[in-house]
């Protein structure tokens, strides 16, 4: 039988009190003025947790403590959905098991197994996430976040997610899941919330016994809030942006681009012209954006190929 995991823990309605003055949490919005805030925190990760106990999502990446393999979910969730990640990632596990392989790994054949993920930058990045792993921290992934972020595309989230995922560090860091569960729960009567109020609400609530778990559950708990739901909380946060279309894109086209440099030879750009539709200035500033990344180069014959 799995253990309740909202009680006997530091969540009693002391803990959770002191929680709140230690993070210098003044306020905080009720759903009945006879709860104490302290209560209020109580009854959130009691709700968190038990939607967790009956309906956790299994993902392969939550089944493994293997730090490389956890990295290379955390870049491949960014942006993309889970189940597009599902699809890809067991695959691309058996190619580069490692660290070690796949920063030996030509561009080319990373390039090919991400197919299908979109932003093709987060490949490259995974790839030079693993080179300076190997060549800056002797192969293992560091568990600081202020060193997590030196890695290429690690940004403060994906920092603290790897932290906690990895190495069960007590850390505060939002996403949009949970982004959604604090703002449904604790700013349901604002707009334009910034993540600066959100975050000592996490300090306050957050689970130091397993933060792991916690995140676990409260990611669920928020994926679950935006399924179906009449209104997006996320659109309540000062933060919320819409994404751009990506039909006509450039987005679109570097990811045609790419397709064509990975399945074949190098092509001049009449010929990548004639492959692509209109417009050719949008592929002139793909290709302008691609080899200013250091995807690709440009030959002295005038012929693109992956670099």
């Amino acid at each position: 039988m799995e253990q309740d995991q909202s009680q006997g823990r530091d969540g009693t309605q002391e803990a959770l009190e002191d929680r709140l003055t230690a993070v210098g949490l003044t306020s905080l919005r009720r759903t009945s003025e006879a709860m104490t805030a302290g209560e209020e925190l109580a009854r959130f990760r009691e709700a968190v947790f038990g939607y967790y106990r009956r309906h956790r999502r299994r993902f392969p990446w939550r089944e493994t403590g293997d730090a490389y393999a956890i990295l290379v979910s955390e870049l491949m969730l960014q942006q993309t959905q889970t189940e597009r990640v599902r699809q890809k990632y067991q695959a691309f596990l058996e190619r580069f098991p490692d660290f070690g392989s796949l920063a030996a790994a030509p561009m080319r054949d990373v390039l090919l197994l991400w197919q299908g993920l979109g932003y093709n930058r987060r490949a490259r990045f995974l790839k030079q996430s693993a080179e300076m792993v190997l060549s800056e921290y002797g192969g293992s992934l560091p568990e600081e976040p202020d060193e997590l972020r030196r890695l290429p595309g690690v940004g403060s989230a994906t920092a603290g997610a790897l932290a906690a995922f990895v190495h069960n560090r007590p850390v505060v860091f939002i996403e949009t899941n949970i982004r959604r569960a604090v703002l449904h729960w604790f700013f349901g009567d604002r707009n334009g919330v910034p993540d600066k109020e959100i975050r000592p609400v996490l300090e306050a609530v957050l689970d130091r016994s397993n933060p792991r778990e916690w995140y676990y559950a409260l990611m669920d708990y928020g994926a679950a809030l935006g399924r179906g739901a009449a209104e997006n909380p996320n659109r309540r946060s000062r933060h919320y942006t819409r994404q751009s279309r990506f039909e006509g894109s450039r987005r679109q086209r570097r990811g045609q681009i790419l397709r064509l440099l990975t399945a074949g030879e190098a092509m001049a750009l009449a010929e990548l012209d004639r492959r692509l539709s209109e417009p050719a200035e949008l592929t002139r500033q793909a290709l302008a954006g691609l080899e200013s990344e250091g995807f690709i180069v440009c030959d002295p014959d005038g012929k693109y190929r992956l670099k």
